[in-house]
């Protein structure tokens, strides 16, 4: 397995999360739907649109801490290794989900 790939995806993934490139910051979010303009159905949709952002900030933060793992298991030696079975985890598994530690029997076990 050549884990320079695998480190190379790893951080550009990281590099796009940083960058949050894919949303609005959610400060922006925030300081423009606190008012009280608008109707109703305006200020929920502007509620939703935090709750959104507030979801994908921290899905990205869990992602990023991850992929932080996953850099460290490749400096180590220990990438690509099944956390619950120690079985290595396939390469097919790793190239659409890089930061995973689990191989795919253990994580559908997990549920």
């Amino acid at each position: 397995m050549d884990v320079a790939i695998y480190r190379d995806a790893l951080l550009k993934k990281r590099g796009e999360l940083l960058a949050g490139s894919a949303a609005k910051p959610l400060q922006w979010t925030m300081e423009n739907n606190s008012g009280r303009q608008g109707d109703m159905a305006d200020q929920a949709a502007g509620n939703n649109e935090v709750h959104i952002q507030l979801k994908l900030k921290q899905t990205d933060a869990k992602i990023l801490q991850a992929i932080e793992g996953a850099l460290r298991r490749i400096e180590e030696g220990s990438y690509g290794v099944c956390k619950e079975c120690g079985e290595e985890i396939a390469e097919a598994r790793l190239n659409a989900i890089p930061w995973t530690r689990s191989c795919k029997s253990c994580k559908e076990k997990q549920g």
